[in-house]
């Protein structure tokens, strides 16, 4: 478990982190979301012992991390995949960590086949890997320590779309086996895809916390819906009480999908469609974060009237 209490980190007169808590719990992959500049990679930063907080504190199974005995063995982090030795090959990498944390050589080759790093990939320095070969080296130096708590910060910038999909699948074994794992990205899709519980910070505080399920449900605005049949469908909705309008080729319902989908069963209507009308985690974290955002998201300019 991860818990954060009153954290507060500041620099000179500058409020990176501003009185935060929150708690990360074992068996849930837990999305850590902000805006750059948010306070996230200052959090997982203090929770790692490498920055000193100003007040609060960050415990990982109780314990600070720089009072965990061999910590690597209890907790994984990686917060920058390019600040790894470059003069070493990726093997190397991971046998100073093993030997460091008193691990056989042959964790360093499991950890290699897990990541998919051939054996003519790990004798390579890492000056000449990839920014996708550097995450999958990091995640595998996280792992190495067979560890209760994984901590991330953008694991899956440089992944490839199959990259992408093996850290999900990665991570969600991790957590089902009772592994507690804190994961911020800008990848939203791929938070929603993964995380069950949710963060959401800007300007150095929480805006937002909870289950991915609530936090969605508390902001939805309706429900977009298709079906074979549109307009016995827009009328089994208004018999059923529910306001009906037109949305392009689909319907707009003012009622929650789990209402929609049951009055089509009930009528045995074949649906093409059923989402959230909200758009899911974009929106709502840019409803969250809006007043943090370098851009302006509140209108879309014309192209035609744009200055040649």
């Amino acid at each position: 478990m991860i818990e954060v209490t009153g954290l507060t980190k500041s620099y000179g007169g500058f409020l990176a982190v501003d009185d935060i808590s929150f708690r990360c719990q074992p068996g849930r992959v837990t999305g850590f979301l902000g805006p750059n500049g948010a306070g996230k990679t200052t959090t997982m930063r203090v929770m790692a012992g490498l920055t000193p907080a100003t007040r609060g504190e960050t415990l990982i199974g109780g314990h600070r991390y720089r009072d965990i005995p061999n910590p690597g063995t209890h907790v994984g982090v990686l917060l920058d995949a390019s600040a790894q030795h470059a003069g070493r090959t990726g093997r190397e990498v991971l046998m100073v960590g093993a030997k460091t944390m008193g691990l056989p050589e042959s964790r360093v080759d499991e950890m290699l086949d897990m990541v998919s790093l051939s054996q003519t990939e790990s004798k390579r320095r890492v000056r000449n890997y990839s920014l996708g070969m550097r995450q999958r080296l990091g995640i595998a130096h996280a792992l190495l320590g067979d560890p209760s708590v994984l901590i991330l910060d953008e694991p899956a910038n440089g992944l490839d779309p199959a990259g992408i999909r093996w850290m999900r699948d990665l991570l969600k074994h991790y957590a089902d086996r009772g592994g507690t794992v804190l994961l911020s990205s800008h990848l939203l899709n791929e938070v929603e895809l993964i995380a069950d519980d949710m963060i959401l910070i800007g300007r150095g505080k929480i805006v937002a916390q909870g289950t991915k399920k609530s936090l969605l449900a508390e902001r939805s605005t309706g429900t977009l819906v298709t079906a074979v049949d549109n307009e016995a469908l827009s009328t089994a909705l208004s018999a059923a009480g529910l306001q009906v309008n037109r949305a392009g080729d689909a319907l707009r319902v003012d009622a929650q999908p789990l209402q929609v989908g049951q009055v089509a069963a009930d009528q045995r209507l074949v649906l093409t469609e059923l989402r959230p009308a909200d758009g899911g985690l974009e929106n709502l974290f840019l409803e969250l974060t809006s007043d943090s955002q370098r851009d302006d998201l509140t209108h879309t300019d014309d192209p035609q009237g744009a200055p040649a």
